[in-house]
């Protein structure tokens, strides 16, 4: 955890695509939770492959540098301390090595990084993982799924992808963001969708039907 390298993981799901292309299936779903959402967004930007006909989003955050660093971490000092030590270890050659800074992480938990990590992750400057970047870049529907009580994706996040899917330019051809009811506080049950499994299984399968899918 926090220890991977953003761009390897295009690396595995060009795999599973790849796999299920040789099996012979046409009509390919992008799916990606949690943190696997930047992953998939990213993916689906980058690759145009017609196989892929849309792409859904579940617990999707915003712009994780940006959450990082103000809504994680909170600690501009520990910050540039992590975006410092990270750049000296990738010009010694160590960034896949665990960094003597730990990061403040959900629930403030603090967790080891390494710089390869919080550089591609959660650097505000050379931070990849950015879906407001990619997202508009997408060529298939998208579908954003959050849980009321989601405490880990903020009320707002799905709306700054949606903000930048529609703006003027965007290349999504369409986006629907459902929001599930739910009266529990905020929790982390929320971000994966404990107490609405049915409810999200039944708004997946419904707008894969609008999408004649």
């Amino acid at each position: 955890m926090n220890t991977d390298n953003f761009f390897d993981v295009r690396q595995d799901i060009e795999a599973a695509v790849v796999t299920a292309k040789a099996l012979g299936f046409r009509s390919i779903i992008l799916q990606g939770h949690s943190l696997g959402t930047v992953q998939a967004a990213f993916y689906a930007a980058s690759d145009w492959d017609p196989t892929i006909k849309a792409v859904i989003l579940t617990g999707a955050f915003g712009k994780l540098p940006w959450k990082s660093r103000h809504i994680l971490i909170q600690d501009e000092e520990r910050y540039r301390a992590l975006a410092v030590a990270s750049r000296e270890a990738l010009k010694a050659g160590t960034a896949a090595e665990v960094l003597p800074i730990k990061m403040r992480w959900l629930g403030g938990v603090e967790t080891p990084v390494t710089p390869r990590h919080f550089l591609t992750y959660r650097d505000e400057q050379a931070s990849a993982a950015d879906s407001t970047y990619w997202i508009p870049r997408i060529l298939r529907p998208i579908l954003i799924v959050r849980d009321e009580a989601d405490g880990v994706v903020l009320p707002f996040e799905p709306h700054m992808l949606l903000s930048v899917a529609q703006a003027e330019g965007s290349l999504v051809p369409s986006i629907k963001y459902v929001l599930l009811p739910n009266q529990r506080p905020p929790s982390r049950e929320g971000h994966i969708f404990a107490d609405n499994t049915e409810a999200l299984t039944d708004a997946v399968a419904t707008w894969l039907g609008e999408q004649r899918l």
